[in-house]
């Protein structure tokens, strides 16, 4: 059962699709308190899980710390951060009593769950503006499912997409693109695209291409010949520059983020000086969406959309006050907060740490976004009060234009920032990540977290966005990545150079990504099946197991679909690792020759060898899954070598469609497989 409470007026974000009406009175749990601002106030049980909050920092249960729903821009992912870059207001309480709560508010969110006090979960925010349901249940898994219920669907991208991706922040030319092309296809590493970072475009103008790629349609035609997709980039900030035609249009429409005097508002991103489009604007959403057209009428079939949370490099008026708090330092060795000249002893004064703060503090701040305003069906709504939303409606920008474009296909479209209900336009990959072991295991920790939300096409850097990677904590990183629907290898500009083919012994990694294109058939039928049915694609294993009080400790290994379990090695050195079993498994590994092996073990803890050139899963008794012979692209799997592994006897009902266009009929696209 679904209740909604309403306080105050809460703006309309969207993110519920299904009607339900408001009740009277207040909720059965918890306590509320709209005093000064809003409060939730739950006293815990000491055995409750909390599970939820999507892509956010620490475990899977998500009780001893505080998190903050406030879409960040922040590239350094530690144990010590509130906020990343989206906003999932959606959590589920698991004890004695069970139930689910989606405070639907599009500004700051603070969930201290056993952070100030150990037993006490305070949700709390600046104004008393929201609505929320809360969702009575037996199991968290079945809560979940009524949440989805309500949200939509889950986005559904192209099959391509789930096929390998190459990119890196530094591919300019076509030499680059092609180069990599190369690599791949020369040493017979499976891929199926390459991503296009801001260096593609003229001056990093939205919507432009460089002068190298003159017959870009030529080009992106080129790679299709190869069986490779080209996914560029799309940001937030569109270039303030004479010419430009997205800059003018939008200037003339007033299409842009205004300040509060009208004027269009003024941040420095990639391209310099930008205005923002304000995406919250039906008109300027429409707008903004078209301009996806000049890339799809050149062939191309997928986006990805970054910096959108928004990030901003620094503002005019930012800049001002620290150049004026810096003038005033330099003169006279001490000044106050604001700038101006220390009169007299003690007071506010600063030094110069906190001078070197404000210089730090001038990327992504929160005095900037409320120096800016939306127009929202002729009002105007200061930036900070609906924060959470920008990136959610950019993309939604896009999805709304794809079914103006052409809405039988479907685009490959994913997403930095995000709140609850952009899952029905795109999907997110996990930000700025690191070269670090310990992201493998952060990367495990969040798939079940979105897919609560309804964020089933997900993924992390693979390898590490920042810092140096290693060969292998690559190899290890792209063991758990055969699993996440987006598997993408991804680093930035002044790292090593990650592309597979760079490293020694490339077979290993010919044959850990060819193991994706093996179990292909079978994750793109579970996570089809999930989309359709509003399931999960990855669980923890309480929601398969929930009698099961082990199950509910285990925190670095899901359940994938109906029928695996993955867990993957994220040590350093490691050889293997212990898992859990909550029931008797089919221990299987892919080995480096092109064969598996199949391992009955009984329930309950055991340690199993794994070498780097493996990919462990296990099958669940009395399943089975399919698994086709490798191949170098989506394009090129083989369905006639599909055969079944696991259990003798079992049954698959693989769905499988001709992952273009929209017929998602389950009946017609179902087929069972002995």
């Amino acid at each position: 059962m679904i209740r909604k409470y309403t306080y105050g007026t809460p703006f309309e974000t969207e993110a519920v699709v299904y009607g339900i009406s408001a009740s009277d009175g207040a909720p059965a749990y918890g306590v509320i308190d709209t005093q000064d601002g809003f409060s939730f106030t739950y006293i815990m049980d000491e055995e409750d899980i909390v599970y939820g909050l999507g892509e956010s920092n620490r475990g899977i249960n998500k009780r001893g710390y505080c998190y903050i729903s406030n879409c960040s821009d922040d590239p350094n992912h530690t144990e010590d951060k509130f906020s990343l870059y989206g906003a999932y207001n959606f959590i589920i309480i698991s004890g004695k009593k069970s139930f689910g709560l989606f405070f639907d508010y599009p500004s700051k969110l603070t969930f201290d769950i056993g952070y100030t006090r150990m037993d006490t979960l305070r949700v709390s925010c600046e104004d008393a503006n929201l609505a929320l349901y809360v969702i009575d249940g037996d199991t968290p898994y079945g809560i979940v499912k009524q949440f989805r219920k309500i949200i939509g669907h889950s986005y559904i991208p192209p099959k391509f997409a789930f096929g390998f991706g190459q990119s890196r922040w530094g591919y300019k030319t076509k030499e680059d693109f092609k180069k990599v092309a190369q690599g791949y296809r020369e040493n017979h590493i499976p891929l199926d695209m390459i991503y296009m970072d801001i260096d593609y475009m003229d001056s990093y103008k939205d919507f432009t291409v460089n002068d190298d790629f003159r017959d870009f349609s030529g080009f992106v035609q080129e790679m299709k010949d190869q069986h490779i997709r080209l996914v560029p980039i799309i940001d937030a900030g569109v270039k303030i520059e004479d010419g430009y035609d997205v800059y003018e249009e939008g200037v003339q429409n007033r299409y842009f983020c205004q300040r509060e005097d009208g004027s269009d508002f003024v941040a420095a991103v990639w391209p310099g000086d930008t205005h923002f489009p304000d995406v919250l604007n039906p008109e300027a959403r429409k707008w903004f969406g078209d301009k996806y057209r000049f890339l799809t009428d050149q062939g191309i079939e997928g986006f990805w959309n970054d910096m959108n949370e928004p990030a901003i490099f620094y503002s005019k008026e930012g800049l001002e006050e620290a150049k004026e708090m810096a003038r005033k330092f330099a003169e006279t060795g001490s000044c106050n907060w604001d700038g101006s000249e220390k009169k007299s002893e003690g007071g506010d004064d600063i030094g110069v740490w906190q001078l070197g703060g404000k210089l730090t503090s001038l990327a992504n701040s929160q005095d900037d976004y409320k120096r800016f305003y939306h127009n929202v069906n002729g009002r105007k709504i200061r930036h900070d009060k609906v924060h959470n939303l920008y990136g959610f409606n950019m993309t939604r920008a896009a999805g709304e234009a794809f079914e103006r474009i052409n809405p039988d296909r479907r685009f490959l479209m994913f997403s930095r920032s995000s709140y609850v209900g952009m899952h029905r336009y795109g999907g997110v990959w996990t930000g700025d990540n690191r070269s670090w072991w310990s992201h493998i295991l952060l990367n495990l920790k969040m798939m079940p977290s979105l897919n609560m939300c309804g964020f089933l096409y997900t993924g992390a850097d693979l390898g590490g966005f920042g810092s140096d990677t290693t060969r292998d904590l690559l190899l290890r990183f792209l063991a758990l990545g055969v699993f996440t629907p987006l598997m993408r290898n991804h680093s930035a500009l002044g790292t090593r150079e990650q592309e597979c083919y760079q490293f020694e012994d490339m077979e290993d990694f010919r044959h850990v990504v060819g193991v994706r294109y093996r179990l292909l058939p079978y994750l793109y039928s579970e996570y089809m099946k999930a989309a359709l049915n509003d399931d999960m694609y990855f669980k923890p294993l309480a929601f398969v197991y929930p009698e099961d009080k082990m199950a509910s400790r285990i925190e670095d290994q899901l359940m994938l679909g109906n029928e695996i379990m993955i867990a993957p090695v994220y040590e350093q050195n490691g050889k293997g690792r212990y898992v859990y079993l909550p029931e008797e498994m089919k221990f299987v590994k892919f080995l480096p020759d092109g064969s598996i092996s199949e391992e009955i073990l009984g329930k309950g803890i055991h340690y199993v060898d794994i070498a780097l050139n493996e990919v462990p899963l296990f099958i669940r008794a009395g399943k089975c899954i399919p698994v086709a012979d490798a191949a170098e692209c989506v394009d090129e799997i083989d369905t006639d070598t599909i055969r079944l592994i696991g259990y003798e006897g079992a049954e698959y009902m693989l769905y499988d469609d001709d992952g273009v266009h929209k017929d998602y009929d389950l009946e017609k696209n179902c087929r069972i497989l002995k």
